[in-house]
């Protein structure tokens, strides 16, 4: 769980959580959980490794992407992982940093909105919504009710999976888009 929007994020948390669903976050997410009372696991934990270059590496690394990317139909991938101590993710809950409203504001520099570029999350979200068949995928808090709806169901809903893979791949070509089109306005203000 990595998100900039946290509108809905402690009700959806609290319904994982009382499910039984180990929670695993990063920097501000994670404490935000952290002071509803939500447990929650840092990532530095699951991949043995801190954040470094100023929170620019946390989530690219094996331990994240080999849980995400694992297929579970494949005994070849699951015993892959088991042999490294790599845990399967099923769940990544991720919406981005806020590029747009960042590039957006008046008197913002450069620097300021190449910090918005997230790396990591469109990483994850790529690499769990590749993996749609085992892993649920959500970039729109819009998409917490139904998705907790069918996790408390005990639904394993593939249909809705890859929706949301789908909407995932949506999010991250637009996100990308907007990277784009900022850096070509760069260019032609030159």
């Amino acid at each position: 769980v990595s998100v900039s929007d946290k509108s809905g994020l402690l009700d959806f948390a609290r319904g994982l959580h009382k499910l039984g669903w180990e929670l695993i976050s990063t920097g501000g997410t994670a404490r935000t959980l952290r002071e509803a009372g939500i447990p929650v696991r840092d990532v530095a934990d699951v991949t043995q490794f801190p954040a470094m270059l100023d929170g620019r590496v946390k989530t690219l690394h094996p331990a994240v992407h080999g849980g995400l990317l694992a297929r579970r139909d494949l005994p070849e991938h699951m015993a892959a992982i088991a042999e490294h101590g790599i845990a399967p993710i099923d769940l990544v809950v991720v919406n981005l940093y806020p590029f747009r409203q960042t590039a957006a504001r008046e008197g913002v520099t450069p620097d300021e909105v190449i910090e918005q570029i997230d790396i990591g999350g469109p990483s994850m979200l790529r690499s769990a919504a590749k993996n749609f068949a085992s892993v649920t995928t959500v970039v729109d808090p819009a998409d917490y009710a139904s998705v907790l709806a069918a996790i408390t169901a005990g639904d394993d809903d593939l249909d809705m999976r890859r929706r949301l893979a789908a909407k995932v791949f949506e999010h991250t070509a637009a996100y990308d888009a907007a990277i784009a089109g900022w850096f070509a306005a760069q260019q032609k203000e030159k």
